[in-house]
């Protein structure tokens, strides 16, 4: 499981990170579930988590990364799935 640092701008003023798996999108939902983050949050191949939970993500497991070492470990995995246009 991978999180970036919070530095999304986002609703309600807070900022936001993209949470990840590297491994299965199961384990991402299973992973999300356990930290109580709604469904909805999902977008494609992550979810949208505000900063409040990000402290409480690391604790549960999740490797803090770089937005940009995110985004290349998603990629690799093959779970990447971008915007159909």
């Amino acid at each position: 499981m991978l999180i970036d640092t919070p530095i999304w701008p986002g609703p309600r003023g807070l900022l936001w990170s993209h949470l990840v798996s590297d491994v299965s999108l199961d384990e991402l939902h299973d992973f999300a579930g356990q930290l109580g983050v709604p469904r909805r949050a999902f977008d494609r191949d992550h979810y949208d988590v505000p900063e409040t939970v990000h402290a409480r993500a690391v604790a549960l497991g999740a490797e803090p990364v770089t937005s940009r070492e995110l985004l290349l470990r998603l990629v690799a995995s093959g779970l990447r799935r971008r915007k159909v246009r």
